[in-house]
């Protein structure tokens, strides 16, 4: 017998961020309790994030999951569906710390990110700069930019607002400037197959968040690209129309391929498709052949 709306069980990673959204879930869905879930301490493997929750879905300890988008595989686990996808958050990167635009970053700034697609996208536009590696959840990586570990850190916008943090962000990428990932700053509401409708999820559902969702993901999967890849991807609605960018590098900025298609909103997916087909045959493929395979640039 399935629970009904208002008693429903919602599961979720435990760090700060993950609360707060799932939280903002719950609370639309009314009367909700929230799941916490353990994820395995393995860096690396950005599967960890999500790997529990689907489990604790699957087992029947709750009846829906939450995700931020960006690190939901391409492939839907077996017996999981996507029941909502929320009104998306704002997809930009961010920059916190010195300098008011791209321009204008201080000469050899160290930037923290441990994001391939982040640090081939700067280098890529400034190769003066000088990634260091950062790991932690977003209070963690402020913390080690005011203990003067790095000179900057580059974040995403959507984390940040829903951690009512944005009064930290310098300025914002444009999207010609950094592409973002797949699925950055929308939220994915997962159920068993078949038992989205009792939950009441597919009230939280916003019809565009869905399509650029879907086109991003088809790009992804077009790709062969995964969340660690160092591959944007960002689709939006303007004037009616379904517009998709899309960015693959080498992690130290000396190629890169970008490009753009745009389309009728019915056909998400196979715009999504038809940008990766376009991106492959342009020399894509080969550099996030590269890329995966750790090269880490041309000979000196």
């Amino acid at each position: 017998m399935t629970e009904a709306p208002g008693h429903i069980r919602v599961a979720t990673r435990k760090s700060p961020l993950a609360l707060a959204q799932s939280g903002q879930i719950a609370n639309r869905l009314g009367d909700a309790e929230l799941v916490g879930v353990d994820t395995d301490n393995e860096p690396g493997d950005k599967e960890r994030f999500v790997r529990g929750v689907e489990l604790t879905v699957l087992n029947g300890r709750a009846e829906l999951g939450v995700h931020s988008a960006k690190d939901l595989p391409g492939e839907m686990t077996g017996g999981l569906e996507i029941a909502a996808v929320p009104l998306r958050e704002d997809a930009r990167d961010v920059w916190i710390g010195p300098g008011t635009s791209l321009a204008d970053i201080p000469q050899g700034s160290r930037v923290g990110t441990v994001s391939l697609r982040r640090r081939a996208q700067l280098l890529a536009l400034r190769p003066d700069l000088v990634p260091v590696e950062l790991r932690g959840n977003v209070d963690t990586r402020l913390a080690k930019l005011r203990a003067g570990e790095v000179d900057a850190i580059v974040l995403a916008m959507a984390g940040l607002k829903r951690l009512e943090r944005e009064g930290e962000v310098s300025f914002a990428f444009g999207l010609d400037e950094m592409v973002p990932s797949a699925g950055q700053g929308a939220l994915v509401v997962q159920s068993r197959s078949g038992n989205a409708a009792s939950t009441g999820a597919p009230d939280l559902n916003d019809e565009d968040s869905e399509r650029t969702l879907l086109a991003e993901r088809a790009a992804v999967v077009g790709l062969g690209a995964d969340c660690s890849s160092p591959v944007g991807i960002h689709a939006r609605i303007e004037n009616d129309r379904l517009r998709i960018d899309g960015f693959i590098g080498l992690a130290d900025g000396s190629e890169w391929v970008r490009d753009r298609v745009d389309g009728e909103l019915s056909r998400p997916e196979e715009l999504g498709q038809e940008l990766a087909r376009r991106m492959a045959l342009a020399g894509g493929a080969d550099i996030l052949a590269r890329a995966q395979e750790g090269f880490d640039g041309p000979p000196v």
